[in-house]
């Protein structure tokens, strides 16, 4: 994948607080063109042996294939979770304006 390939980031937060926080420095720190924050949902997993049910919100990240591994290493060092869920899923077509301003933004 080359390095100017645009990814959408998923990642889960306990609170929209957390996920504001997140967001604005993902974007300041220019690891990420635009960071969508989405209500609160229920999540259902198992971790550590146990089944857990608990509220979180959802962070949609927009950033660079080239950006990703800096993006990783950032939420892993900033982010309240023991494994935060870090998903990067790759953009097969869209906007080409849209997608050079993610390119742009992340430069």
């Amino acid at each position: 994948m080359s390095d100017d390939a645009v990814l959408v980031v998923l990642c889960t937060v306990p609170t929209a607080q957390v996920g504001t926080e997140l967001a604005r420095k993902l974007v300041g720190e220019r690891l990420a063109a635009c960071v969508n924050l989405l209500p609160a949902m229920q999540s259902f997993y198992e971790w550590q042996g146990e089944l857990h049910e608990e509220p979180e919100c959802q962070l949609v990240i927009k950033t660079r294939a080239g950006r990703f591994d800096a993006l990783r290493a950032w939420l892993t060092q900033h982010h309240p979770y023991d494994e935060p869920e870090i998903l990067a899923l790759p953009v097969a077509r869209g906007s080409p304006s849209y997608l050079d301003w993610v390119r742009t933004q992340t430069a």
